[in-house]
């Protein structure tokens, strides 16, 4: 039910905002064709002005004959009037529906390759093996799943793929995970406390090497690309931390059992050593290192299934196939649920909602001595509702500060800090027919909230 709350005052707050956007702001009588079939990044023409004040820099541009950004619109001087221009950071629901079924045929080939492999892990018994290992850990942190259960084994996949940044491969080993844990669920469609727990853990997106965020300052000529590494680590490692105490105080898990303690310290000597290790790499040499060690788990990864399953003589291409069907379905099972969050968080865009956040934020924290960190926000901000738009922003403050500035940095390490929440949700619960994920909206945006504090210390202790 609360996906469903969510959704509802998404559509219904935007619509309240745009109207009043439409009634009395004359630079927005466009406002309700650009949130139906408006393209993101298209220069709309929304009004023609003939008195405009502006300041002597912003009159200088003008003057010139180029665009100038004042808050929200941008202003180009053409004879003797002044034309404002919009560029919408969105499409609408028209455009972004039709995104979304893109992003869902993108996912088709990757969750049939994946879900192929998974099927002879299975059939080989390699799932039940990484069961019997992490098994001592689980069954205290999922006390309602049996010690061998294969869902287990699919979550370790899926985490491990979190970890070392393989976004390609996480989705498939969680949605194969959600499946196993839905067959445990005695409900059809109320999660369970196995799904949430296992979904707040996802969602906290703990990654060790943040490839893509590297590769972006290292497009936009940083200096030093790889100085979020740390931050981002110790970030994400927060959010993880956070989502696990808050799941288990619900579910009145003891986190202090001897079992929990060691795997949790033991996962963090391990993640230290790691980082202790890249971070003594040369700058040159740890991005190569990073994708090196990305891309190469993922090709041993194949290699071990399918020589595990030519071992167990079991017929893997079959077993594949099997998989692979399974795979598609998923697919187009998830489809009405991405179309409809993606198509609600386009409107909120697209209505103006989020612009009034930020400018109120900004008033906010106006009377601090030091709001830097207020031009990163976006990206924080925009994060759980869209991995793509979070991206935007990432870049949009890097080019606009500078990828060495503050905000730049802050929002490279917001970027790396967590999961797309809403997007998870509809994505993994619709994937089984959940409909009321009970409290794990709420503790996967708590968890975001401590991701996104710890990175603005963190950017504070490291950048200054």
């Amino acid at each position: 039910m609360s996906l469903s709350k969510i959704w509802s005052w998404f559509v219904i707050v935007a619509f309240v905002v745009a109207s009043a956007n439409f009634l009395f702001n004359p630079n927005e009588k466009k406002i309700f064709a650009q949130m139906i079939t408006g393209k993101a990044k298209d220069t709309i023409l929304v009004n023609t002005q003939s008195n405009v004040s502006f300041n002597a820099a912003q009159q200088a541009e003008l003057d010139a004959g180029k665009f100038t950004e004042v808050g929200h619109y941008y202003y180009k001087k053409v004879n003797n009037e002044t034309h404002v221009f919009k560029v919408p950071k969105s499409s609408g629901v028209i455009g972004m529906a039709h995104t979304a079924f893109e992003i869902c045929l993108g996912l088709v080939g990757i969750l049939v390759l994946f879900m192929g492999l998974m099927a002879i892990a299975e059939k080989a018994g390699g799932i039940r093996l990484l069961s019997r290992i992490i098994g001592p850990f689980f069954t205290k942190l999922f006390p309602e799943v049996p010690k061998d259960h294969p869902s287990i084994g699919h979550m370790m996949m899926n985490f491990s793929a979190n970890l070392l940044g393989l976004d390609n491969a996480a989705t498939p080993f969680g949605l194969k995970a959600m499946q196993s844990l839905q067959e445990l669920n005695p409900s059809d469609t109320t999660a369970s406390n196995s799904q949430v727990m296992f979904l707040a853990l996802h969602a906290s997106g703990l990654t060790l090497i943040p490839v893509s965020i590297i590769a972006v300052r290292a497009s936009q000529n940083a200096a030093d690309p790889t100085d979020i590494f740390i931050p981002c680590m110790i970030a994400t490692f927060v959010a993880t931390m956070t989502s696990m105490f808050i799941v288990s105080f619900k579910q009145k898990i003891n986190v202090l059992q001897p079992v929990i303690l060691k795997w949790v310290l033991g996962i963090s000597a391990v993640i230290a050593a790691l980082v202790w290790f890249l971070t003594s790499l040369p700058k040159e040499l740890l991005e190569q290192f990073s994708s090196n060690l990305s891309n190469g788990l993922i090709l041993f990864i194949i290699f071990i299934i399918v020589a595990g399953g030519v071992y167990k003589k079991i017929d893997v291409f079959d077993a594949f196939i099997d998989g692979a069907k399974e795979g598609f379905n998923v697919a187009v099972k998830i489809i009405p649920y991405l179309v409809g969050i993606l198509v609600a968080i386009s409107l909120l865009r697209t209505s103006g909602v989020f612009e009034y956040a930020m400018d109120f934020l900004r008033f906010l924290f106006s009377a601090l001595p030091d709001t830097r960190f207020v031009d990163g926000l976006p990206t924080a901000l925009i994060k759980p509702l869209s991995g793509s738009g979070a991206r935007g922003m990432m870049v949009d403050a890097m080019v606009t500060h500078g990828p060495d500035s503050f905000a730049g940095r802050l929002a490279g390490v917001l970027q790396g800090t967590s999961d797309t929440t809403l997007y998870v949700v509809a994505v993994y619960f619709g994937s089984v027919g959940i409909k009321n994920t009970r409290y794990a909206i709420g503790a996967m945006l708590l968890a975001d909230l401590a991701g996104i504090i710890t990175s603005i210390l963190l950017a504070y202790l490291f950048f200054g």
